[in-house]
């Protein structure tokens, strides 16, 4: 059947490419349309407990899209008429920015930041400064002396060192843009930067925003990563097709996957262009290793390009679509894991690994049937003879007793990375973003504002009550201060902030600030007076929907956090599930969790489960293919030692490094499951065709590594060249994943001609060596000449 099927595609080659090349025209159609962005609920876990909270909550207790903006003086405080003019300027101007909720922008300059004081009819409730910033040194020196009294202003909304000011500003979700806000952003921040003033801003959609404004620079590398890839490819092929017809294959996959995606209005994420460069390079590979072969059916004696084209497409066929199969498999496992991102990535990646099969293992043989002989060379240097030389001598150090020595340091190497891999941490392993680098503009703004106030990033936890009014209740009030001390202690949590905050001020300033009183009512009633006298003393209704719900049936504890690491929210978490476990309250609960950090933390948790499900799911499918393939059980469990292996290496780098397991990182872990075996495939598979030939098992892997292990070396050493130009990007999560890719790709090559052919010859496994097994001492391999 497979026989049958060359033939029809060689024989009818004008119509098989035709065929594909209309189709690729029209799928390259529909890519031109298809749109680039980070849609932010891809993000979110579906049907998370915690995501199901934030997005109950969210219009009230802030969203996970939260942006902050600090002001800095360079010298003196922020107390001069010039600076405050700025953050006034600064605070007004965020309410033209799309999206924005102007409910949710609170600064020193907004309406929402208020001074209590007692008065002969109650309380009165004061906007600190707003609408107008004072003018001269009394009324400056005022407002200073205001700030320094007030505890819930002074260390959240200005420094304590008094020399920053801070502004919150949060969206709309489904009105948010964040290329569009992160420029509109940007222009208030530059139009009130200059001499004295630095801004600083943080927030997922500035760091979308960076990400898009990186964007050219992603196309111009990759742009040149594609450009050594095909003079790599030139100089080791020494032919136009060795160079063109691999740079073709890719092209048509990728044409394939994006005008699939198109269609399917899936958009384009920028980060994911990493997957994408990986799949494509898997297209090249498979399409180098049928060149390869067919130049060497051509040297073997091939009268004609048609029957060097069929000899190739025939022998490589089965390996070919075999880790076209694995790759698609362990690609589509990431569909599993219950965010949409993944599961877009999951189809997108699916789809291009699976056109492979046309774009590489059947176009790149049928065009080949056009090459005119007799053959020509494109340049003189000729690398073939020292890279023929250097696999006849790997092919002597793999057999025999070294054999059992290349399985044991294997052994050794995977006990030993196994250890250290479980130190791979879940969730970001570093301060600041992992997508730019430590050192960008982002990732000091964060560090400094951090050092400045208590944290940028936010979690919210709802105490929930049963009927209105029950927040009101002092050990309700009471519970919710206990929470907060006992969060706060854990250093990575700089302050918290909810209603039992806010009532002890109240108390105090109608007892004439006598701090003997700053404590809770009595009862339920005495509170509800309390915040009824706050409400009708002036202040904005809504400044208490930050903290309670309008029926105080619900009220939020908010925590800012210095950083968002995967260990810093896992022990936010444990220490909150504790704390509720420990400190029941009848007819409350404690409801986890908000914000930017309490998504943060539901992603870690999907991340965590869907990791071991997905790599166990993707060596089972990995097992299956080679089982079925092969027709024995052994050769999956053969050919998943280089996965685990490639695995466990990998995770143990990323460990060392850094380097942690995130949304961002997960479906590049996932492929290279698939990638850490197709060479091997190719190896294998010519070991055991040269063993049906009637060769020695010493003759079949040094014809093996001569003929496929040329291909392998020439496809890795040319792709690991090629991602190098990756770790030019300014987006770390680029230079790390290609740092990866890299890796990766060197163990996969390494395992697929050195340790599979030893693991042959200790081994002899049957579905390799079949009936060749008595025949494995043969001729000395010294008389076999490369």
């Amino acid at each position: 059947m497979l026989a049958r099927f060359v033939d029809f595609c060689i024989g009818r080659r004008a119509l098989v490419v035709t065929v594909i090349g209309l189709l690729t025209l029209l799928m390259l159609g529909a890519a031109s349309r298809i749109h680039v962005g980070t849609d932010f609920e891809d993000l979110l876990p579906r049907h998370h407990a915690y995501v199901e909270v934030h997005n109950r909550f969210k219009a009230t207790y802030g969203s996970s899209n939260a942006v902050t903006i600090v002001l800095e003086a360079e010298q003196g405080d922020i107390f001069r008429t010039d600076f405050l003019e700025r953050l006034r300027t600064v605070t007004l101007e965020l309410r033209k920015v799309d999206g924005v909720n102007p409910e949710q922008i609170i600064s020193l300059a907004s309406r929402k930041i208020v001074d209590v004081r007692s008065s002969s009819d109650g309380l009165e409730s004061r906007p600190l400064m707003f609408p107008e910033v004072p003018s001269d040194a009394a009324g400056l020196a005022e407002l200073k002396a205001r700030v320094q009294r007030n505890g819930l202003v002074l260390g959240s909304y200005v420094s304590r060192d008094l020399g920053a000011a801070l502004v919150t500003v949060d969206f709309y979700d489904h009105l948010l843009k964040p290329e569009e806000a992160f420029r509109q952003i940007r222009a208030i921040a530059d139009a009130v930067a200059g001499p004295g003033v630095r801004v600083r801003m943080v927030g997922e959609p500035i760091l979308a925003g960076w990400v898009a404004y990186f964007l050219p620079e992603t196309l111009t590398i990759l742009a040149a990563t594609l450009a050594v890839l095909g003079a790599l490819l030139f100089l080791f092929s020494r032919t136009w097709r060795g160079t063109l017809l691999p740079g073709l294959a890719g092209f048509t996959s990728g044409c394939w996957a994006l005008g699939v995606a198109a269609l399917a209005g899936i958009q384009f994420d920028p980060l994911v262009i990493v997957v994408a460069f990986l799949i494509t390079a898997r297209s090249i590979s498979h399409s180098v290793q049928l060149v390869t072969r067919f130049d060497d059916e051509l040297k073997a004696g091939a009268a004609t390009a048609r029957e060097a084209a069929r000899k190739a497409m025939f022998g490589l066929f089965k390996p070919g679509m075999l880790g076209v199969i694995a790759d698609a498999g362990c690609m589509i496992i990431v569909i599993l894991v219950p965010i949409p991102l993944m599961q877009k990535v999951a189809v997108i990646g699916t789809v291009w690994v699976s056109t492979i099969a046309l774009s590489a293992v059947v176009m790149t043989p049928v065009l080949l049937s056009w090459v005119r002989l007799p053959v020509r060379h494109a340049h003189p240097i000729n690398l073939m003879p020292g890279l023929d030389r250097a696999m006849a001598g790997l092919a002597r150090r793999v057999v025999g007793r070294n054999a059992y020595s290349v399985v044991a340091v294997a052994g050794v190497v995977f006990v030993v990375s196994g250890w250290f891999a479980f130190d791979i941490r879940i969730g970001d392993a570093n301060p600041g973003s992992p997508i730019l680098h430590q050192d960008s503009a982002y990732n000091r703004d964060a560090t400094e504002i951090n050092r400045r106030f208590p944290g940028t990033d936010r979690m919210f936890v709802v105490l929930a009550g049963e009927q209105a009014d029950d927040i009101k209740r002092p050990e309700a009030l009471e519970t919710m201060n206990r929470f907060q001390r006992y969060m706060e202690a854990q250093p990575e949590i700089g302050a918290s902030l909810s209603l039992a905050d806010l009532i002890p001020v109240i108390k105090r300033v109608m007892r004439d600030g006598n701090h003997h009183y700053e404590e809770f009512g009595r009862n339920q009633n005495e509170n509800g007076e309390l915040l009824y006298l706050f409400s009708s003393g002036g202040a904005d209704p809504s400044d208490l929907e930050r903290l309670a719900d309008r029926d105080f049936k619900t009220g939020a504890v908010t925590l800012f956090f210095r950083d968002h690491q995967g260990d810093t929210i896992r022990t936010a978490v444990a220490r909150i599930k504790e704390f509720a476990a420990a400190n029941p309250l009848p007819g409350m609960q404690l409801l986890l969790a908000g914000g930017f950090a309490g998504v943060t933390a539901a992603v870690n948790e999907v991340i965590l489960a869907s990791q071991i499900e997905s790599i166990a799911l993707a060596l089972l499918v990995l097992v299956l293919c080679c089982a079925v393939t092969y027709r024995s059980p052994n050769a999956g469990m053969f050919f998943m030692v280089p996965v685990i292996l490639a695995n466990t290496l990998t995770f143990s780098f990323m460990a060392w490094k850094g380097i942690g397991m995130n949304i961002n990182t997960l479906p590049v872990a996932a492929l290279g499951i698939g990638l850490g075996v197709d060479y091997a495939f190719y190896i294998i598979d010519d070991i055991r065709e040269e063993l049906r030939h009637g060769k020695s098992l010493e003759e079949a892997i040094a014809l093996a590594l001569a003929g496929a292990g040329k291909g392998v070396t020439v496809t890795a050493g040319t792709l690991i060249l090629a991602v190098a130009m990756w770790g030019f990007s300014s987006l770390r999560f680029q230079s790390e994943m290609a740092l990866l890719m890299a890796i990766w790709l060197g163990i996969s090559a390494f395992s697929a001609l050195v340790l599979m052919p030893a693991m042959v010859v200790v081994f002899k496994p049957g579905f390799v060596m079949g009936t060749a097994r008595a025949a494995s001492v043969a001729r000395p391999l010294q008389s076999i000449q490369p």
